[in-house]
């Protein structure tokens, strides 16, 4: 009877432990602009590493699906932008707090392997005939290629060969690197080297180009502010050799 007692009590405190371990496990999650994939991820495992019962989970893609999602009531704890514009619409509705710019992006023009086209600089992708893709109007990749085209003065005559608008820069650099079009535009830290044998990078001069600005925040309604909050501050930390790594820019 006692042997049994024993049994059923040892029973009983392995479930508890148990049953206590996993209630302490927390589950972060975070959306990031579509750019952020492959830093973030790295970011992700180094903030797990140092917090062993914490899994962060990440939704990518562009920011302004995201943001939609957001407002429309997904549950997330912490929002990475590529958009001053986006974060924006997420502070106003449904709000967020610790808001700060955490790195910068810059574009840069891509063509397939061997670049067909013969594309020298951002006056080509006005040259009849050329197939241009971008990211969709509203999505910042997007936005941004087309505020450099109109700083090279081609906005018109180059927004007249895109043939495909992608719902992000990885839609953009898959449809050059397949050569489904003669020229893209995405930022300089998409070129990451599982594609660097199938395109090329052609830079944009500084007058021409366009710098974002990437802030990062806790989403009003999170249920763990502070671990979001200790996320926040990794990426603005250790977060930062990571993103230098990448071909971001400093924040300032």
């Amino acid at each position: 009877m006692r042997r049994a007692v024993a049994l059923s009590l040892g029973l009983a405190l392995l479930l508890s432990a148990c049953s206590g371990g996993g209630a302490h496990h927390r589950t972060l999650t975070v959306f990031a602009a579509a750019s952020l994939t492959e830093s973030f991820g790295t970011i992700g495992s180094r903030f797990e590493k140092a917090h062993p019962a914490v899994t962060v989970r990440f939704s990518f893609g562009p920011s302004d699906g995201l943001a939609q999602q957001i407002q429309a009531g997904a549950s997330v704890d912490v929002f990475a932008s590529a958009s001053e514009k986006w974060m924006d619409a997420v502070a106003s509705n449904p709000g967020a707090t610790g808001r700060v710019d955490f790195t910068r992006n810059r574009l840069t023009i891509v063509v397939p392997a061997g670049n067909p086209a013969n594309i020298a600089g951002l006056a080509d992708l006005a040259r009849p005939g050329v197939k241009l893709v971008l990211a969709a109007e509203g999505v910042p990749a997007g936005d941004y290629a087309q505020e450099a085209l109109a700083n090279a003065g081609i906005g018109k005559a180059a927004l007249a060969n895109v043939v495909s608008n992608e719902i992000d820069v990885k839609g953009v650099l898959a449809k050059v690197a397949s050569g489904d079009a003669d020229v893209g535009i995405v930022y300089v830290t998409d070129v990451t080297p599982d594609v660097a044998s199938k395109v090329e990078a052609i830079r944009i001069p500084d007058a021409q180009n366009v710098i974002a600005a990437y802030p990062i925040a806790v989403v009003r309604g999170s249920v763990q502010t502070g671990l979001a909050g200790e996320f926040v501050r990794f990426v603005l930390g250790p977060g930062q050799a990571v993103l230098r790594g990448a071909g971001f820019l400093p924040a300032a």
